[in-house]
């Protein structure tokens, strides 16, 4: 929105699940008199523009292409929205070309744009209250922070590490793991809830402010991401850029930003999560090598002023 705001155009932010059917966003784009939309996430926005008076454009979100595109009657609707789309955007190579394989036609119009990034932390975050609030002792200096930034649903897995976790602060209560996102999903949410009750060294953390985010991620030893599925994760990003270790799922989407033992940790298991993360407390040499390789991969392939062109370039196809 904000690269739309800068480049002179009105834009409205609004949630797809707060409408049902393309009825009700035809019904809003004529009485606000919207001249164009564009949709993030292919099923669950571009459904809801299928038959638009308006030109619109698309931004892939990632499950639409790795899991939605598994299901018939969602594969079919997706398809129709692509096919009246002026644009879509891929935020990768390997997602550009699985959209593609699915519907050849529509190569010519889809985009690979990477997600620019770019941190704000906080010059006043409280570390210590933070902790407090989370029931994490802060007077420890050995503390080993590790932090999951997600919305909670079963895409995310969370609970992917929570056994290992546990097992491994029982033996070293230095450890803990804070998951911390929007409530998504909220019958997931709650097994999250019970789960995490039963689980010493695994916190669950109160949503916070992006730049009080930043600031606590700084503070974190490793930021970590257990997802089935990603299409592009903005907190592996944010975290590199902040000059944070990444240990993330060996999964297509996150292999695509990360270069395993170079600019981040992949692991295939919980147990192999372990072992990557002791070897990293271990090697601090090692450590600083990847999140410095990390920091520019960033700079280089992940620039906001290139991500703000684009976008604005593209908004003048509608």
């Amino acid at each position: 929105r904000n690269h739309l705001h800068a480049a002179g155009h009105v834009c409205v932010l609004k949630d797809a699940f707060m409408y049902q059917s393309p009825t009700e966003i035809a019904n809003l784009t004529s009485a606000d008199k919207f001249d164009a939309a564009l949709a993030i996430h292919l099923y669950k926005g571009g459904r809801l523009l299928q038959g638009s008076r308006i030109p619109f454009g698309i931004i892939f979100g990632g499950t639409d292409i790795n899991e939605d595109i598994k299901c018939e009657e969602k594969r079919r609707v997706m398809g129709a929205v692509l096919g009246e789309a002026r644009f879509a955007v891929a935020f990768t190579m390997k997602m550009k070309e699985l959209a593609a394989a699915e519907w050849p036609d529509a190569r010519k119009k889809i985009y690979v744009q990477t997600q620019g990034i770019k941190t704000t932390p906080s010059e006043t975050f409280d570390w210590y209250t933070f902790l407090q609030d989370a029931d994490i002792p802060a007077d420890t200096d050995s503390l080993h922070m590790f932090l999951l930034i997600c919305g909670l649903r079963r895409v995310k897995d969370p609970l992917y590490l929570v056994d290992v976790f546990s097992d491994w602060h029982r033996k070293d209560p230095s450890i803990h793991l804070g998951i911390i996102g929007p409530a998504v999903d909220p019958l997931f949410t709650s097994e999250v809830k019970e789960k995490v009750k039963r689980a010493p060294g695994v916190h669950l953390l109160q949503e916070m402010p992006q730049d009080d985010l930043h600031a606590a991620m700084k503070r974190c030893f490793a930021v970590v991401n257990s997802s089935i599925s990603e299409g592009m994760s903005a907190a592996i990003l944010e975290a590199m850029d902040l000059g944070i270790l990444v240990l993330a799922r060996n999964i297509p989407g996150n292999a695509a930003i990360i270069k395993h033992k170079e600019t981040g940790l992949l692991f295939s298991d919980p147990q192999e999560f372990v072992v990557l993360s002791k070897s990293l407390m271990d090697d601090p040499v090692m450590k600083r090598e990847i999140v410095m390789r990390a920091k520019d991969y960033v700079k280089k392939h992940h620039s906001w002023e290139s991500e703000r062109k684009a976008y604005q370039n593209l908004v003048l196809r509608l």
